[in-house]
């Protein structure tokens, strides 16, 4: 994957072209050849796909009560505290 087709692919996009490329190279009917650029192909859309949710996973924010009940913004790898029954 060029890096113009990467500023423009979206996550959805790039995981569509992913499995197409495995189907592709489970078939068995690519020359080595093709099977190698598959293969290229196949990597680049993997690192494309990892970045993606890489970007995600660090702008994503957990919005919970704290103990006065009012909301705050907690970043997502800290840990979810556990949430009693009675709030629901």
């Amino acid at each position: 994957m060029s890096l113009k087709e990467s500023d423009s692919k979206t996550f959805e996009a790039a995981l569509e072209d992913l499995e197409h490329v495995v189907e592709q190279l489970e078939s068995g009917e690519l020359s080595l050849e093709e099977s190698l650029s598959a293969f290229e192909k196949g990597v680049g859309l993997v690192k494309f796909c990892n970045q993606k949710l890489n970007e995600v996973e660090r702008k994503i924010e957990i919005l919970v009560k704290d103990k006065e009940g009012r909301l705050q913004l907690k970043p997502f790898d800290e840990e979810m505290p556990e949430r009693d029954n009675d709030e629901d």
